[in-house]
């Protein structure tokens, strides 16, 4: 992984739109049905939408119904990170970029095999690489 990404609050604002600042900066969550990838069948990367790590592949999304893009595994074991969030009244475990820090979306544990896993991501703070033909 290359070094981490450090930004003032100035230029994360210059850098992302005011929604994908609300997410990636601010913790916030879009609303289900609502993004990009919830539904997208395409091939290729998933990067960070703030500092473009590469962070899911296409081979690892499925539809978990929940209007979210969902992946079973990060596509290295060191490109999210993963802090316990308490708000809004629950225990759920945040998953956050490797490189930037900035909020993603979370993990549970109502995944398919072989990992169990569903990473829950806000489309908006995802940028789809292409596969190359």
């Amino acid at each position: 992984m290359s070094e981490r990404v450090e930004l003032t609050d100035q230029e994360w604002r210059a850098r992302l739109s005011p929604e994908q600042y609300a997410v990636l900066r601010g913790q916030g969550t879009e609303r289900a049905f609502t993004g990009a990838y919830w539904d997208n069948k395409d091939e290729g990367t998933y990067r960070c939408a703030a500092c473009d790590l590469p962070l899911f592949s296409s081979a690892d999304k499925y539809d978990s119904g929940t209007g979210w893009p969902s992946f079973s595994a990060p596509l290295e074991p060191g490109a999210v990170g993963l802090e316990i969030d308490t708000s809004h009244g629950m225990r759920r475990v945040e998953v956050v970029c490797s490189r930037c820090g900035s909020h993603l979306g979370h993990v549970f544990d109502d995944g398919p095999a072989p990992t169990g896993q569903r990473y829950c991501m806000n489309s908006v703070s995802l940028r789809l690489e292409p596969a190359t033909p």
